[in-house]
């Protein structure tokens, strides 16, 4: 077995991200969609980095959509968040 290179580990902690997102998603009644969406985004960007050095294009289209799902739930969060200030306002 040969050792893996940066954009392998790059990518293992990208993935690492993506399940860990999907465990918290689970185990919270009501998850803070900052930190969902937020690891959601990191590991898609960690994982785009290693795919970018080990191309496997069925892979890169899904976390290019993984990652505009993500920045879609942040922003949804922000507006949340302003329209929330706005009523306590």
């Amino acid at each position: 077995m040969t050792g893996l290179d940066w954009a392998s580990w790059v990518g293992f902690v990208g993935t690492a991200c993506i399940i860990g997102a999907y465990g918290y998603l689970t185990i919270k009644d009501a998850p803070n969609p900052f930190v969902l969406h937020g690891s959601n985004l990191m590991g898609a960007a960690l994982l785009t980095v290693s795919l970018l050095v080990h191309t496997n294009w069925p892979s890169l289209v899904l976390e290019g959509f993984w990652a505009a799902i993500a920045i879609f739930g942040i922003a949804k969060a922000v507006r949340g968040t302003r329209k929330t200030q706005e009523r306590e306002a």
